[in-house]
C-alpha cells in the first residue's frame, strides 16, 4: 500500500514536455510500421494497412466503465475501458472475434479519443484501461497529450495480448502506470496453431520483462485500487494447450510478487469448433492443476475462480 498522494507517471513528463517528444517518436514509427514484432513495414501515415488491418486513425469500438476487470481496477467506480478495434494476434478462439477479427468499430480523431478518457474519468472510473492497444499505441500518446493538457489524471493500463515491441514499449516508460498483458502460451507451436504467432512465447517473455522493470509489482493503495505495476492474465485452456507450468515458472523467475490472474472463463467461440482439442470448456481439475501449478512455482498475488463456480 502507498501512502503518498499518487499522481500517474505521465503527468511528469507532461510537464516537462517530454511526453509530446514521445508522441512524435511513436508517430513516426507509423510511417513504416514497426509498433509489434510482425514489423509489416507499411506506411501507416499514408494510409497503408499491415497484418492489424489499421491505418492512420485510431479505431474504437466502445468505451464505458466496465466492473468485470480484476478488483484493483474496476472499485467502485469501474475501469474505464476502451475498447480499441483489431489486432495483431489472430486467435482462433477470441471472445472479442467482432472488433478483434472483423473489425466492428470506428475510426476517431486524437480530440475524440481524448474526449473519451475525459468522460470515463468525469463519471468516477479509477483508471483508463485500454483494451488491445498495442497498433495504436501512438494514437493513444498523441490523445493523451491532449487529454492530459485538460485534466485527465488517473492511471493508465495497458491492457495488451503480449506480443509486443521492445521498441514500442521503452517509449511508453514512465507513461504507461499499468501494464496487463496476456501470457498465453509457453509452446511457440501451439502459438502458432492458435495464434499464427510462432515466437510469441519469446516475445511475451521479454515484453513481460520490460514491463516489469519499468512499473515493478503491483502496488495498490489503502481504498484496495491498482495505482501502479504489472498484471499478467493467463487463459487456462483445454488439454493443457496453454502451457501454464512453463508460463507459471517464467512468471515467478520475474517476482514471486507477480499478480497474476489465472483465467477460467475460456469457452469455444469464433473457429475453435475447428480444433477439437479447444472445442470445449475446461474441467475443474484442468483449472485446479493450473492454480496448483502457479502456487508450486512460487507464486501467491493470484486472481483465482473458486472452482465451484466451474462445477
Amino acid at each position: 500500500m502507498t501512502g503518498e498522494q499518487f499522481s500517474p507517471a505521465y503527468l511528469r513528463l507532461h510537464a516537462t514536455g517530454e511526453l509530446a517528444q514521445r508522441r512524435d517518436k511513436a508517430l513516426q514509427m507509423l510511417a513504416e510500421c514497426r509498433l509489434c514484432p510482425r514489423e509489416c513495414g507499411v506506411d501507416r501515415l499514408s494510409g497503408e494497412t499491415g497484418f492489424c488491418r489499421s491505418g492512420r486513425q485510431a479505431q474504437v469500438s466502445s468505451y464505458n466503465p466496465h466492473f468485470g476487470e480484476e478488483q484493483p481496477l474496476v472499485g467502485i467506480g469501474g475501469s474505464g475501458t476502451v475498447f480499441l478495434t483489431n489486432c495483431n494476434l489472430r486467435c482462433i478462439f477470441c471472445q472479442n472475434y467482432d472488433i478483434s477479427h472483423l473489425g466492428h468499430g470506428r475510426e476517431v480523431s486524437a480530440q475524440q479519443l481524448a474526449d473519451m478518457m475525459l468522460e470515463l474519468q468525469h463519471i468516477g472510473c479509477h483508471n483508463i484501461n485500454f483494451v488491445t492497444p498495442t497498433h495504436f499505441m501512438p494514437q493513444i500518446l498523441e490523445a493523451l497529450v491532449i487529454a492530459a493538457d485538460a485534466g485527465l489524471n488517473v492511471p493508465l493500463v495497458y491492457n495488451c495480448g503480449g506480443y509486443e515491441s521492445l521498441e514500442a514499449l521503452r517509449i511508453l516508460g514512465g507513461i504507461i502506470d499499468i501494464y496487463m498483458p496476456d501470457a498465453k502460451y509457453g509452446d511457440g507451436q501451439v502459438a502458432q496453431r492458435l495464434s499464427a504467432a510462432p515466437d510469441y512465447p519469446p516475445r511475451m517473455q521479454a515484453a513481460i520483462r520490460e514491463m516489469h522493470r519499468q512499473v515493478g509489482d503491483l502496488q495498490i493503495d489503502d481504498r484496495g485500487l491498482a495505482e501502479r505495476g504489472l498484471i499478467v492474465r493467463h487463459l487456462v485452456l483445454p488439454a493443457g494447450l496453454a502451457g501454464t507450468a512453463d508460463i507459471m515458472r517464467f512468471l515467478a523467475s520475474l517476482s514471486p510478487e507477480t499478480y497474476v490472474n489465472v483465467m477460467a472463463q475460456y469457452r469455444p467461440c469464433y473457429q475453435a469448433h475447428q480444433d477439437e482439442q479447444i472445442d470445449r470448456r475446461i474441467t475443474t481439475e484442468e483449472y485446479r492443476q493450473a492454480v496448483q501449478a502457479a502456487y508450486e512455482a512460487g507464486l501467491h498475488r493470484l486472481d483465482e475462480r473458486p472452482l465451484a463456480i466451474l462445477l
